[in-house]
């Protein structure tokens, strides 16, 4: 069993890669909009119930599939490096899976701003994120999130599991995959 976490700033294409090792290994994808949207249409974005109710899926739902008999998971969420909150998360979410001695890897994913406000605007990414088809809102929110948050690392992070870093402004989603599961590997 394996656990990968895919992080990175919005729309840097941490989905899109957990679909492709998705069809490389069998992981399902638990992509983090997987938890909001649905407790969107009840509370606001950042409200303590939202909170509550999207720590409380992720959580349960990481602590059945690490009990389950699935190959393992991929889940991909940003994570602001500078925020407690957030390494305690990593922490927390990590733990079902070491506790089943699964192998853990941390994926950090990075690419140019130009190319994520493109990527920003793909089909496939507001399918998956109703909450990001108000284009206006969504790119004012990824620009405000790249100035007021750090969500790359200097590459070091608050995790002692495996950390990759792949600059893929310029490369496919499925050959970010494949050099994640020859790493998954070793």
């Amino acid at each position: 069993m394996q656990f990968i976490i895919i992080f990175g700033p919005p729309a840097v294409g941490k989905m899109t890669v957990g679909n492709e090792v998705n069809k490389l290994t069998g992981m399902p994808v638990f992509h983090n909009h997987l938890s909001i949207e649905p407790i969107l249409r009840f509370f606001p974005f950042g409200s303590p119930s939202f909170i509550r109710l999207v720590e409380a899926f992720r959580q349960n739902l990481v602590q059945e599939v690490a009990n389950s008999g699935l190959p393992g998971l991929i889940f991909t969420f940003v994570w602001d490096l500078d925020e407690a909150a957030d390494s305690k998360f990593v922490a927390d979410i990590c733990k079902p899976f070491e506790d089943q001695n699964a192998k853990v890897t941390i994926v950090e994913l990075k690419v140019d701003l130009d190319k994520r406000l493109i990527r920003n605007k793909t089909q496939e990414r507001l399918k998956e994120k109703p909450s990001k088809r108000n284009l206006d809102w969504s790119e004012e929110n990824l620009l405000a999130s790249e100035a007021q948050h750090r969500m790359n690392s200097d590459g070091s992070i608050p995790s002692p599991h495996q950390h990759m870093i792949i600059e893929n402004t310029n490369r496919s989603a499925e050959d970010v995959a494949k050099e994640i599961v020859q790493a998954m590997s070793s």
